[in-house]
């Protein structure tokens, strides 16, 4: 019996997430043979895609790794539509919850930002950026304009232009941001009223 294209892109995809998930944990071929028990050769073959991964090989990968083996093979989710909210910390402070679980041209965020001090640190990258305050003040420093954001504002910009955002008043503030990566802009449709 043939296997259904989505479960087979899922396993062709298996190879290439262990090896991700190797660099990113920092961990040698010997050091993770050393944690699982696995040979070297075998984890080798499985990042390479020589070898399929078996349950007995990915259980002891994914508690290495301290990551639900739904993770560690990228399985499709059915059923229930929730998305997991796993926060995480932004590099330069804060904390973000991908709202998004697919990797499409736009991603929605959460994020808490902190106090990050009175002086800008001005980026730019490729991208396009929609926030929305839900709690607090935002200080957006967008090129030549500092401007302060209460709850239910919104803003727009094209992150090639230098930006920065930092909590307006030293307590946290809480956005909502959509971001394109490839400067893709957020189209609304509305029902006018009538």
């Amino acid at each position: 019996m043939d296997k259904p294209p989505a479960y087979q892109a899922v396993l062709d995809e298996v190879a290439p997430r262990l090896r991700r998930m190797r660099a990113k944990s920092g961990l040698t071929l010997a050091a993770l043979s050393e944690a699982t028990g696995i040979s070297k050769s075998t984890l080798s073959r499985l990042e390479s895609g020589q070898r399929r991964p078996s349950l007995e090989l990915l259980l002891p990968l994914a508690g290495a790794y301290h990551v639900p083996l739904d993770d560690l093979v990228g399985a499709p989710e059915v059923g229930d539509p929730r998305v997991r909210l796993t926060p995480r910390t932004m590099p330069n402070g804060g904390t973000f919850v991908p709202l998004t679980r697919s990797p499409g041209p736009l991603q929605a965020y959460k994020m808490l930002i902190p106090d990050r001090g009175a002086e800008p640190e001005l980026r730019t990258h490729e991208g396009y950026e929609w926030l929305y305050v839900l709690d607090g003040r935002l200080r957006l420093v967008l090129a030549e304009h500092d401007l302060v954001l209460g709850p239910g504002e919104a803003a727009e910009f094209d992150t090639r232009l230098p930006h920065w955002f930092s909590s307006a008043d030293g307590r946290p503030v809480e956005i909502l941001s959509l971001f394109g990566r490839q400067g893709e802009r957020m189209h609304v449709r509305a029902k006018p009223r009538g």
